[in-house]
């Protein structure tokens, strides 16, 4: 489905994004995965050498423009060119207000906000040439808001709007816009939950369990694919119909 493609992901370790980053090659894409340090980095590409998956992988810091511009103008060198964003580093927070620090909440919208935008704009000026995807990893809380650590729904609620405006934006350009909004996915941190937490917690999701992240990786594949190609600035729940 995405033959010929030149895919970037980041976040792409661990859970979401690194199942991402297994069925875009699967899908005959070239992959280039960010992530936050270098062990990371190299762990991981190892561990998907044994898998017999090859893809390159780089550390830059998100929140520093420069050091974007570089590795993009690093990966266009070689690749010469750029079809697919995938904004997947994220971090989350559950605190209550009164014990969540300024600068905890800056964090939060550093690299959940600004990182996106500081990838998208170095992205762009190469995507205008050929046209191309850009997808954002939002959440359910960016719908329904949760009751604690305001700076998580904060920072999601800002991703749908970039989306949403930059989807209107960049359409003349050929370039799509889109999110994909998670619910309760069975990630490292969730499967590190006790069992009393997350039984009640599938009883509120009517397909009866929590998703995996390769439901999610589905649904980036279906939006960065030309099977989605008349849809654009959509934020897509991959959350079981789950309510909050």
């Amino acid at each position: 489905m995405l033959k010929g493609k030149v895919a970037i992901i980041t976040g792409g370790t661990r859970g979401i994004g690194l199942e991402t980053v297994k069925l875009f090659k699967k899908n005959n894409a070239e992959v280039i995965l960010f992530g936050s340090k270098k062990e990371t980095v190299d762990k991981t590409l190892a561990e998907l050498k044994k898998e017999k998956i090859e893809v390159e992988g780089y550390y830059p810091n998100l929140n520093n423009p420069t050091d974007i511009e570089k590795t993009v103008k690093n990966i266009v060198k070689k690749y010469k060119k750029i079809d697919i964003l995938v904004n997947n580093a994220g971090i989350s927070a559950n605190k209550k207000i009164d014990n969540t620090s300024y600068e905890e909440f800056e964090k939060i919208i550093d690299v959940n906000v600004k990182a996106i935008f500081n990838m998208i704009k170095c992205v762009v000026p190469y995507m205008k040439k050929t046209g191309g995807v850009i997808l954002n990893t939002s959440s359910m809380v960016s719908i329904y808001g949760q009751p604690s650590g305001v700076g998580y729904p904060a920072s999601k609620f800002a991703v749908n709007g970039l989306t949403k405006s930059l989807a209107r934006e960049l359409g003349p350009l050929n370039i799509r816009v889109n999110a994909v909004a998670p619910g309760i996915i069975n990630t490292d941190m969730v499967s590190t939950l006790p069992k009393q937490i997350i039984d009640p917690l599938i009883e509120t999701i009517p397909l009866g369990r929590i998703g995996q992240p390769i439901d999610v990786a589905n649904a980036f594949l279906f939006l960065a694919s030309s099977l989605a190609s008349y849809i654009t600035g959509a934020i897509l729940s991959v959350d079981g119909a789950a309510r909050s």
